[in-house]
């Protein structure tokens, strides 16, 4: 009995994949919930399991294909006899890179003559062109991947298609430059404090908890407190209306080999800092190697990226739309700074920035949610208690 292995939902607005590579071929054995094929969508990479336990017998839609919602991928026979036997040598290579040129596109008919008298364009007319063509161009993102014209092939060159998530990457950090005005306000803050205390209670806070303390969970507090006192930077714009949040879904950027994705840790005010520890080193992990659920990069009211984890020392990150601010870490790095007594001392400091939507955060607004995140990194007893 064969039984149809079909693309399943792959969540939220989104009605197609595409095919990155068979991890089985036709005439394998598999296992009950063993993946088959790995999909691409514009939010994640995901593996599609076997429902059953049988033997691949055909493989109907090809890598690198787009398949919609529900679409046939391949059959497995629970009652068929292996015809393959996998061994290194008979894995499936990895897929050649696309070398051939991109297809010239499609040239733009030449404009009607207007209206106007002895044709000339009147007024009307231009202003009706003007506004078609503005119309269309902030309708059609994906121009922004259109080719500009037959580009020839030159040796030492290695053609990829880009990904879905690529696309979007790219597609939502040009709508986040085109939709708001966006500035970024900076701050330094001294992490001596916050170091000391993690050098204290590392051991017995892993003992206990069972995860690593770091220092992602105490910025994720700060920022909630923050937030807080500023619902602004926690709000955002629809239509002519601000939704200001009362909830606290706060997005952790993770750099992946495919891309970056920004997986939500919910209800994060209502967290200690060993489950947000806990979380976030789960969506690392599982970020790292495919896992992600599409429901688990969905919403968010406000994002925390990491650069320094990349050696950055300073950045202005770009806003998570339709989000209205986002914060920015940077490298620690030992510099001379002037202490209370006004003696110069090395110090432990890191960068922070904040960007924001110049529409509905006002600069006062801005800076004060940065010192707020700077006096309590500062003086983490704070966290403690809540001021």
């Amino acid at each position: 009995m064969a039984t149809e292995i079909t693309v399943p939902t792959l969540g939220e607005s989104v009605s197609e994949g595409s095919i990155i590579q068979w991890l089985k071929q036709e005439g394998e054995a598999v296992a009950v919930d063993e993946p088959l094929v790995e999909l691409e969508t514009d939010k994640v990479s995901i593996e599609v399991p076997s429902p059953v336990a049988g033997v691949l017998t055909k493989i109907i839609a090809q890598e690198g294909e787009d398949v919609a919602i529900g679409a046939l991928l391949a059959e497995v026979d629970e009652s068929a006899t292996p015809t393959v036997t996998v061994t290194a040598d008979t894995k499936p290579a990895d897929k050649a890179p696309e070398n051939a040129p991109a297809e010239k596109p499609a040239e733009t008919p030449a404009p009607k003559p207007a209206s106007g008298h002895n044709a000339q364009i009147s007024k009307e007319d231009f202003l009706k062109q003007s506004a078609t063509k503005a119309t269309a161009s902030a309708s059609a993102p994906s121009d922004m991947f259109a080719p500009k014209g037959e580009r020839p092939h030159r040796d030492g060159e290695e053609r990829v298609k880009m990904s879905k998530l690529r696309k979007v990457i790219a597609t939502r950090l040009k709508e986040a430059q085109n939709t708001t005005a966006m500035l970024t306000t900076f701050n330094e803050v001294n992490m001596d404090a916050l170091m000391a205390l993690r050098s204290d209670y590392k051991d017995a806070f892993e003992k206990k908890h069972g995860t690593r303390l770091g220092f992602m969970g105490f910025f994720v507090k700060a920022a909630v407190q923050a937030l807080q006192e500023l619902p602004a930077v926690n709000a955002e714009i629809y239509g002519d209306e601000i939704i200001y949040k009362n909830y606290y879904d706060i997005g952790i950027a993770v750099g992946t080999p495919t891309g970056l994705v920004v997986p939500v840790i919910r209800d994060a005010d209502k967290k200690s800092i060993a489950e947000l520890e806990a979380e976030i080193r789960d969506f690392g992990l599982r970020a790292r190697d495919g896992k992600l659920q599409i429901h688990e990069m969905q919403g968010g009211s406000f994002t925390i990226t990491n650069g320094g984890v990349f050696g950055s020392l300073l950045s202005t990150p770009i806003i998570n739309p339709p989000q209205s601010g986002i914060l920015g870490m940077h490298s620690i790095q030992k510099r001379p700074v002037v202490d209370k007594s006004g003696n110069i001392v090395p110090a432990n400091m890191m960068y922070l920035a904040h960007s924001y939507d110049h529409r509905i955060i006002d600069g006062r607004e801005a800076v004060t949610f940065l010192v707020r995140i700077k006096e309590v990194l500062e003086d983490p007893a704070r966290l403690v208690i809540d001021v």
